[in-house]
């Protein structure tokens, strides 16, 4: 049951393929939020004491509880115009792929913008918390860069919602662990100016 409109996709991204796609997304998806904040929360714990802000590991995981609730009220409110793009572009079909990078890219750019927005709003926090403003921001960047570098890889572990249109709808890939999510956007925007051209 393959669905090749976009409007087929408004309920959930995650039935654009097939109804099992959505039950499995509907299971993976909070075991990567799990998954995030609890690796994310140690590692910036870690990452803190490095630079010599004097966190505890419980401090580490409420921030990032607290991130992850802010960054969930943004990405719903930019939920409707996520919408639209998906209502105005291509079909995400086997056939049209430039829909699909085009759709992929915009959902990795959104989701970026939001965490970046989520850590500038925990800048007070870390102001609060360490000694200088320098220590503050030094924690800012490292947190920053180890949510981007866990969440992203993990999402690509998982490959949430999207899917791949050539491949078949499983739980879990049988690789999982190959490639990474940088190779895969740096691969998908070439693919983007491609198929544009």
């Amino acid at each position: 049951m393959q669905s090749t409109h976009p409007g087929a996709c408004i309920i959930d991204i995650g039935l654009w393929r097939a109804p099992y796609m959505g039950l499995y997304v509907a299971i993976r998806f909070p075991l990567l939020i799990f998954l995030t904040i609890l690796f994310t929360a140690l590692i910036n714990w870690m990452l803190a004491h490095v630079i010599g802000a004097d966190f505890s590991f419980r401090q580490s995981l409420l921030a990032q509880l607290m991130a992850f609730t802010v960054a969930a009220m943004i990405l719903a409110a930019i939920a409707p115009i996520t919408l639209f793009i998906l209502q105005n572009t291509p079909p995400i079909s086997t056939g049209e792929l430039f829909g699909h990078h085009l759709f992929l890219l915009i959902n990795v750019i959104v989701l970026a913008l939001a965490g970046i927005a989520t850590n500038g709003r925990r800048y007070q926090f870390f102001a609060q918390k360490t000694a200088t403003p320098i220590i503050a921001r030094q924690v800012l960047v490292a947190w920053l860069a180890g949510n981007l570098l866990v969440g992203a890889q993990l999402s690509w572990n998982l490959r949430l919602f999207i899917g791949s249109p050539h491949l078949a709808v499983q739980f879990l890939r049988s690789n999982p662990s190959e490639g990474n999510f940088y190779e895969s956007v740096f691969y998908n925007t070439m693919a983007l100016i491609q198929t544009a051209q």
